[in-house]
């Protein structure tokens, strides 16, 4: 069985959405990450960046023990063990890998700056940092509207890349991000949300 360290973030939720959606057994171990917890030396050891998620597999490669961190390359992990929603031809993984990455470093990191000015309570302190990353936000909603004109899922076919970008726009409301200026987000989302094991891994409890 999977050892999944998390809490109850965006990050954490594309993974506990994605081993749902692969039918992989799992328990979650929580990080209180509002307690410093993902500081202690023994979740540094599987993570040594200091950030939740991470996961244990007892059963890796040779059926030796292997620990993950950084979503992304949880979420690759685990599509190479299972060969689910990681296509094998390379021509199909590549626009896979696009959307993987393009989740990494855009659609998490501007909407998690999103979540910090936002919380600020001295409008002087929030207002510049506020202003900068909504509007870099909502380029990227454009971004992924666009890709979702003509396609059911980022990727094609659905895919690890999905449960990523998912795990982020899961948090819209927090973006004041209204779907209804992004049609097509909106109705990927609704589609995924709508899955049994995408229910299954938003509910999931995580702390």
């Amino acid at each position: 069985m999977i050892e999944l360290h998390t809490w109850n973030t965006p990050n954490g939720r594309k993974i506990s959405v994605a081993l749902e959606e692969m039918g992989l057994p799992y328990k979650v171990i929580p990080v209180d990450i509002t307690k410093g917890e993902q500081m202690k030396p023994d979740f540094l050891a599987i993570s040594p960046n200091n950030k939740i998620p991470a996961i244990v597999d007892p059963d890796g490669p040779d059926g030796k023990r292997v620990s993950v961190f950084e979503s992304g390359a949880i979420l690759l992990y685990l599509g190479e063990k299972t060969g689910k929603f990681l296509p094998g031809p390379l021509i199909e993984r590549v626009p896979v890998l696009e959307w993987l990455m393009w989740q990494m470093g855009g659609f998490g990191p501007m909407p998690g700056q999103v979540h910090h000015f936002i919380a600020l309570t001295n409008e002087q302190d929030r207002a510049y940092g506020l202003k900068r990353y909504s509007a870099e936000t909502r380029r990227l909603y454009g971004v992924l509207d666009r890709r979702l004109a003509d396609r059911e899922f980022v990727a094609g076919t659905l895919s690890v890349a999905d449960f990523a970008i998912l795990g982020w726009a899961w948090r819209h409301e927090r973006h004041k991000v209204d779907f209804a200026d992004f049609a097509n987000v909106g109705r990927w989302y609704d589609a995924l949300m709508a899955r049994a094991g995408v229910k299954r891994g938003m509910e999931a409890k995580l702390d």
